[in-house]
Order: C-alpha cells, then sequence, then structure tokens
C-alpha cells in the first residue's frame, strides 16, 4: 500500500515545474518518511533504506539507458519527445528493478531462516 501511495504522490511531485534535481531530493524526503513513520521503521535504517534504493534506481537506470540507447539507436533529446520510445526503453527497467526486489527479498528470508 506504502508503494502505491509514493507512486501516486512522484507522479504528482513530477508534475511540478521546480528545478532539476528537485524532485529526486523530494521523493529521497517522502521515502524515508514513508519508513519512518508509516512503515513503522528506525530512523537510520529508513534513511540508509532510502538512500540506498535511489542509489540502485539511478544505477539500473543508467546502466539500461546506456545499454539500449544505442541499441534502438536513440538519443537522450528524441527519447524525451517521444513516449512510445520511452516506454519501450523504459519497461526492462521496471522489470530489472522488480527481479532485483524480489531477489533481494528472497535473500533476506533465507539469510533468516
Amino acid at each position: 500500500m506504502i508503494g502505491i501511495v509514493l507512486a501516486f504522490i512522484s507522479y504528482v511531485v513530477r508534475l511540478f515545474t521546480i528545478s532539476f534535481g528537485i524532485h529526486t531530493i523530494l521523493l529521497i524526503i517522502l521515502l524515508f518518511i514513508a519508513l519512518t513513520w508509516l512503515g513503522k521503521g528506525d530512523f537510520s535504517l529508513s534513511l540508509i533504506a532510502s538512500l540506498l534504493s535511489f542509489l540502485a534506481l539511478v544505477i539500473i537506470e543508467f546502466v539500461c539507458l546506456s545499454l539500449l540507447m544505442p541499441v534502438f539507436g536513440v538519443i537522450p533529446e528524441t527519447l524525451f519527445a517521444d513516449p512510445i520510445k520511452r516506454i519501450i526503453i523504459g519497461e526492462p527497467i521496471i522489470l530489472l528493478l522488480f527481479i532485483s526486489a524480489f531477489l533481494i527479498n528472497k535473500f533476506i528470508q533465507n539469510r533468516g531462516r
């Protein structure tokens, strides 16, 4: 449930016309607040989790975009202008994020036994 709320908030925050990078800082803060208050998490663990999750997102997006943009012959300007290409190139990123979250969750569950 927290993920759905954060996805909606992320969508709304990205609609604002504020300086580049401020969206990311706001979303990190909102994730931290959600983990601390709604998830009833420890302060320091929530901070580390929110920062690591955004770091993982940046790394996965960088790697995927670096590999997929040359394959499709796309430059960043055309990627932002064409929503169909953005969706096609964005889907592997989403798939990798889900797979990595699933594998990390499995690893943590197996380690706890």
